[in-house]
């Protein structure tokens, strides 16, 4: 039987907070207790320690670890459902500080991992109903003060507790990192099937949980491309978006934060749901990939993610003044700039230019981008085929550069001129703020019933060193062959592009990340009329 806790390397936590594991939690005194408050910044009080306990779910047993400061007192409660393929070691570095800063916190294993019973609900019902029963437990066997509970996680534990919102109105306030709103569009965005992703997440399940057949029917239907309809009800259910109305009904206070390059849980969908969100709300978004931005708090070290996580808590929960409510609730870390902050999401961006696709070149293979789009052109793809432009290997290409400062980059010339198509403008004159979604529409033209393409937008330096800015698939699915029109949102993107540098847009057809619905030695053909639109401050 696999052990509790689990050697993950990429999240190991610090032998001083593994020291920790040796007290006791007691339960909550009888009778009047006084309500106890945070700790200031910079002091902390004595804990109990850890206590792994065993706590009741909805019919299964989940295990669980609690810690809480020592003296006398209720305290606001934190529940910390863990992450996908990990347990409730996760989080002991930050629950060992949150609980010296004066909080509850109870972290457990949700059903189906690790030595937790039942089989993995995929955030489903039943995993509903086990946060409940976990916040039951906390409120009758800790010193939580029961009008003062939160949630929160990371990437699966995020999700998790943002859901929870919605059933729970007990849950008064949520930190969600790395995680999802909408299941839908991370398995299938813009009708494409995310391969490495789902691939990664199969692989954790198989090897730390216990999957049961509805899970297993998903995955292989999912991997066959069979029964899409029924895939698309069941990631429904699992869906922040989709309770989005129960969650306003609710209002808890929502902390949402991520990375501009997730590979997972791609921002496009966050910005949405936070647009809909009528609660006390916030949104981050950092450089990195999946659970990158957050992974040094794990390991014990300060970290911008979790300090926030704490804000948070401190303002909605123990009542603190942080200064949260004074600040702008969008607050960004471009690619390469320094921190800025937005009333809105829509106010990212205060312009929107539009650059035409244009004829291919003879002399070298390249179209030029800018200016009103032009008619009368053409550019044949093959539908097999990859080149240099691509979205890089899942958690370790974004992941890096959010750690190095330095965006993945390729040399523009590599890329195959017979196998994509290539569009450069002009250098511009000042620097471009690039903020927001790119959109870009192509005309195709002899197309089959079912293909794909992928888009890629580059900064450009005059030696042809081309930086990758974002990038995203899109698919389409059925009808007939011959002519259609299809529209592309890009990854949400905050980049700074220098003067004297050039935009460029790269399309081919395959990328390593995704499942293309392109049939062997076709082509696609890309024509006039087709155009990028750039979002800018």
């Amino acid at each position: 039987m696999a052990p509790r806790r689990s050697p993950l390397p990429v999240r190991l936590l610090s032998v001083a907070t593994a020291a920790l594991l040796a007290g006791t939690v007691s339960p909550a005194p009888a009778g009047a207790v006084p309500t106890a408050r945070v700790q200031a910044s910079g002091t902390t009080v004595a804990t109990t320690g850890f206590r792994p306990v065993d706590i009741p779910g909805d019919g299964v047993v989940l295990k669980a670890n609690v810690i809480a400061p020592a003296p006398a007192g209720r305290y606001p409660a934190l529940v910390f459902p863990s992450s996908w393929g990990m347990n409730d070691a996760e989080y002991l570095a930050q629950a060992s500080a949150l609980a010296a800063h004066g909080y509850v916190v109870v972290s457990y294993t949700p059903r189906g991992w690790w030595l937790s019973g039942g089989e993995i609900d995929t955030a489903g019902p039943k995993d509903m109903a086990d946060l409940s029963k976990v916040i039951d437990w906390t409120i009758a066997n800790t010193a939580a003060d029961p009008t003062r509970i939160g949630a929160a996680g990371v990437s699966y534990g995020a999700g998790i507790s943002l859901l929870g919102s919605a059933f729970d109105r007990r849950i008064r306030v949520v930190a969600m990192l790395s995680g999802w709103t909408d299941l839908v569009y991370s398995l299938y965005g813009d009708s494409t099937r995310h391969k490495q992703s789902v691939g990664l997440l199969t692989v954790a399940a198989a090897g730390a949980g216990h999957i049961g057949p509805d899970l297993a029917g998903v995955m292989a239907d999912f991997a066959a491309n069979r029964n899409v309809d029924q895939i698309i009800a069941w990631a429904k259910v699992r869906s922040a978006k989709t309770y989005i109305d129960k969650i306003n009904a609710n209002r808890p206070a929502v902390l949402i934060a991520n990375a501009w390059g997730d590979t997972i849980f791609a921002p496009n969908q966050l910005a949405d749901f936070y647009g809909r969100l009528t609660t006390p709300k916030r949104l981050e978004l950092r450089p990195g990939d999946h659970a990158t931005a957050e992974l040094t708090g794990l390991m014990g070290l300060d970290n911008a993610a979790w300090t926030s996580l704490r804000r948070w808590f401190d303002q909605y929960l123990a009542g603190v003044d942080t200064g949260v409510t004074r600040e702008a609730p969008v607050q960004i870390q471009p690619l390469n700039a320094p921190a800025e902050a937005r009333s809105s999401w829509s106010a990212l961006n205060s312009s929107t230019r539009r650059y035409g696709l244009g004829r291919i070149r003879l002399l070298d293979g390249t179209g030029s981008l800018g200016g009103k789009p032009t008619a009368g052109w053409s550019k044949t793809i093959p539908t097999d085929l990859d080149t240099t432009a691509d979205g890089g290997v899942m958690l370790l290409t974004n992941g890096a550069a959010g750690f190095t400062g330095q965006q993945p980059q390729i040399l523009l010339p590599t890329v195959n001129r017979a196998w994509a198509g290539v569009w450069m403008s002009a250098p511009s004159a000042t620097p471009l703020r690039v903020r927001g979604i790119p959109t870009l529409h192509l005309e195709l033209t002899g197309t089959t019933a079912q293909g794909t393409v992928v888009a890629y937008l580059y900064d450009l330096d005059p030696l042809g060193n081309a930086k990758l800015v974002t990038h995203a698939p899109v698919s389409w699915l059925g009808g007939k062959p011959g002519s259609r029109t299809v529209d592309l949102g890009l990854s949400a993107t905050a980049y700074d592009m220098p003067a004297g540098h050039s935009l460029a847009l790269v399309v081919d057809s395959v990328d390593p990340l995704y499942f293309d619905e392109n049939a062997p030695l076709g082509s696609i053909t890309i024509a006039g009329g087709s155009y990028l639109d750039v979002p800018l401050k």
